[in-house]
């Protein structure tokens, strides 16, 4: 066998490890995103109470953990599937909220095609080129934060500026963290498709919040 004999051999396994990787993903990911408009529309349709901030953080990490827990058994997918289904819950009741205002259906509509089209545009941009983005890691873990943190902020103390600021903030960080997600599943750093799925799934998930926000404010329904 010949030297680029052995380097091919060598390298199908790898792609078609990524591959599968791949695929699983963005199954598991289309599959939660469907269960999360599914409770989301249930909250919608029963006008349920907006969750308390408090308890969405708590749910959001406490089931985020158990996810990540458990995310090389089975019980990983019913973990993700939770935490999924919890997040689109407490999605209904801000869409009913802005769906009650004027414009609100444009508002609502504009905010998920902007996402998707961000969506799709960066992970296949990142498919395409399969650039290595790991360099950016350690500045959206810090961003993130300080996002976080400024969000808090605003919602303790009531300022809309900082609110809006922070809206812009996330949907910088979101979208570079989508690249920086789809780079780890190309060039192997990232081998879990549970945990790439929760990743992805929470970048879609802010980054829709932070437009619909953004939208709504520059559209006079805020």
């Amino acid at each position: 066998m010949s030297y680029n004999d052995q380097a091919v051999s060598r390298a199908a396994p790898s792609v078609l490890a990524t591959n599968k990787l791949l695929r699983n993903t963005y199954t598991l990911l289309a599959a939660t995103l469907v269960f999360s408009a599914v409770t989301a529309g249930i909250a919608m349709a029963t006008n349920a109470s907006p969750v308390h901030w408090v308890i969405t953080l708590v749910g959001y990490f406490g089931l985020l953990f158990l996810t990540n827990a458990l995310r090389n058994s089975v019980w990983g997918l019913a973990a993700i599937f939770a935490l999924t289904g919890f997040m689109g819950y407490t999605l209904g009741p801000i869409l009913n909220f802005y769906l009650g205002l004027p414009n609100g259906h444009e508002t609502v509509m504009l905010a998920l095609g902007g996402t998707g089209a961000i969506f799709f545009g960066l992970s296949g941009y990142a498919l395409a080129t399969r650039k290595d983005f790991s360099f950016i890691g350690g500045f959206l873990m810090v961003g993130i934060l300080v996002a976080f943190l400024a969000g808090l902020a605003a919602m303790l103390f009531q300022i809309p500026a900082l609110s809006l600021a922070v809206s812009a903030m996330f949907i910088l960080l979101m979208s570079g963290f989508i690249l920086f997600q789809t780079s780890l599943l190309v060039n192997g750093g990232e081998t879990n498709y549970i945990m790439a799925t929760v990743s992805l799934y929470v970048a879609i998930y802010n980054l829709f919040l932070s437009l619909l926000q953004l939208l709504g404010i520059f559209g006079g329904d805020e």
